[in-house]
């Protein structure tokens, strides 16, 4: 690695650059940078299939309160996601971060050192949001479950606690995956707002290198490149989930 950005290459490329050679791309400032890109590709999967995963247990809950219509809970659901869902992400991100800071009885409380901390605020950002899509596309996938499924399980004898256990449920994840699907490509593309609350994710290490060097188009391209290649590997996993759960469901 040494050799490569030693080489008289890299020389060249650098003197270019610093001559203002129109759309030239310095590869080697970002071979050079390989461990922050490494450590960013991690951050923005890590912020990506946690806020996944946790907003699917949130979401979960809001969509059965949504699909049976509770007096007190669908209420509450709804609002939960007409909040999360009009409102924009990078909003969202910016009143976690910079707007619980704000009131004392925060900065005094047991959960201040994880609010003080942007990769938690991200989080938190990106839960709440992936909960409101998720909850929304659960919601349509429970009340498209087929009526028959549920009555054949009270035939059996189910309580609706395991109806909804052994059969809504799984029947429901079937018919979601390929929103669900959709809603990670999403929240993989809406994680590169972490970069504007000072994570080094994939765009965050881009504009850093651009910031450091001086340079536009090698840490932006480069970030493209890594997203369209993670973009790649999602929906190629997806499909293959899709191919092996919904194939009952393709006519």
């Amino acid at each position: 690695m040494t050799a490569v950005l030693d080489s008289a290459f890299c020389t060249a490329a650098a003197e270019a650059s610093r001559a203002g050679a129109p759309w030239f791309f310095n590869p080697c400032l970002v071979i050079g940078e390989w461990d922050r890109w490494a450590l960013g590709v991690w951050l923005t999967l890590e912020l990506t299939v946690l806020a996944m995963a946790l907003g699917f247990l949130l979401a979960l809950p809001l969509a059965f309160a949504l699909s049976e219509r509770t007096p007190i809970a669908a209420p509450f659901a709804r609002g939960f996601v007409y909040v999360f869902r009009g409102s924009p992400l990078l909003v969202q991100v910016f009143l976690i971060y910079y707007g619980l800071s704000q009131f004392v009885w925060v900065r005094e409380s047991a959960l201040w050192p994880l609010l003080r901390e942007a990769w938690w605020c991200a989080l938190i950002a990106f839960t709440l949001n992936s909960a409101a899509y998720q909850a929304e596309i659960l919601r349509g996938a429970i009340a498209a479950t087929p009526r028959g499924e549920k009555e054949a399980a009270t035939a059996l004898g189910m309580s609706p606690l395991m109806t909804a256990r052994r059969i809504v449920i799984p029947s429901a994840l079937r018919r979601a995956l390929p929103q669900m699907g959709n809603e990670f490509i999403f929240m993989l593309h809406g994680s590169a707002l972490a970069s504007v609350i000072t994570l080094q994710d994939i765009l965050g290490v881009g504009r850093m290198i651009n910031g450091r060097y001086y340079v536009v188009y090698e840490g932006l391209l480069t970030a493209a490149v890594l997203y369209m290649i993670l973009t790649y590997l999602g929906v190629w996993a997806l499909g293959r989930l899709e191919r092996r759960y919904t194939r009952h469901l393709i006519r």
